[in-house]
């Protein structure tokens, strides 16, 4: 198994996790990747294109998606997950909200559990202590990304609150906090004004902790380019995501490898 305090701790630059999405009902690339010759082809793409991470998702989180069962969620990953670690050659994640879901992942050798729950799972931080993997929170202020939730402190606030509550839960637990990373968790439980105050406070966020910026192609770079099409927003994605790191970010969860990898180079 990958590690992933090594991982955070070895390279200076960002690094960037291709999103891999074994689903047909993904918001922007559901359904590209849903046999197994495809999916080896993509994961071989991603690692040449200069992935740091590749992040499996068997669930769709979109807002006009209805959550798929926990059963088909695993059964999903049965059909493929096997292929994508055969052909990765950097460490895999697992999105998924499921300690389950997870549980099966962390079995077939992956590295990082993305935790899209927005709370602290007593079941999730066994596995984590276990299998000494990566564990990645992300904030959703209680709401999926369908709903918004209101922060009367502002959700700037609200986020630093959560990673400080997530972190000190951690390590009570006896986890490693070098084992942690953070997501603000753009577009969920989010208005896109929130999207927006968290993007251009990524240095202050940053500051505290190593930070994930998961823009990619979503609903707040449609709002700033004015692209209604997910796959026409990629040039934004690109954007947002360097100025992310430059502010400090230190994962970008990206669809467009290749691109996010060129532009980071950029100085």
């Amino acid at each position: 198994m990958f590690s992933f305090t090594n991982l955070l701790n070895e390279k200076a630059s960002p690094l960037v996790m291709g999103i891999l999405n074994i689903t047909p009902d993904s918001f922007s690339d559901g359904g590209e990747s849903f046999n197994e010759n495809a999916i080896a082809q993509k994961v071989k793409k991603l690692c040449r294109d200069g992935a740091d991470i590749i992040d499996v998702g068997a669930c769709s989180t979109a807002p006009n998606n209805e959550l798929v069962s926990q059963e088909i969620e695993i059964d999903r990953l049965k059909l493929f997950l096997r292929t994508v670690i055969d052909n990765s050659t950097v460490p895999v994640s697992i999105d998924t909200f499921r300690p389950q879901v997870a549980q099966y992942a962390l079995l077939q050798g992956v590295s990082i559990i993305n935790d899209e729950s927005g709370v602290f799972n007593l079941h999730m931080a066994e596995l984590v202590k276990e299998y000494q993997c990566g564990w990645i929170f992300m904030h959703t202020g209680g709401e999926s990304s369908k709903n918004e939730s209101v922060y009367s402190d502002g959700v700037l606030k609200s986020v630093l609150v959560f990673f400080g509550d997530m972190k000190s839960q951690a390590t009570q637990f006896g986890i490693n906090p070098c084992q942690l990373s953070y997501d603000c968790g753009i577009g969920f439980g989010k208005s896109r004004a929130d999207d927006f105050i968290l993007l251009s406070n990524c240095d202050v966020l940053s500051e505290y902790c190593p930070l994930l910026i998961g823009a990619s192609r979503k609903r707040v770079i449609g709002e700033l380019t004015g692209e209604t099409e997910p796959l026409k927003r990629v040039s934004g994605s690109v954007a947002v995501a360097k100025i992310a790191a430059q502010d400090g970010a230190k994962i970008l969860r990206v669809h467009d490898v290749k691109e996010t990898v060129n532009a980071v180079k950029v100085k």
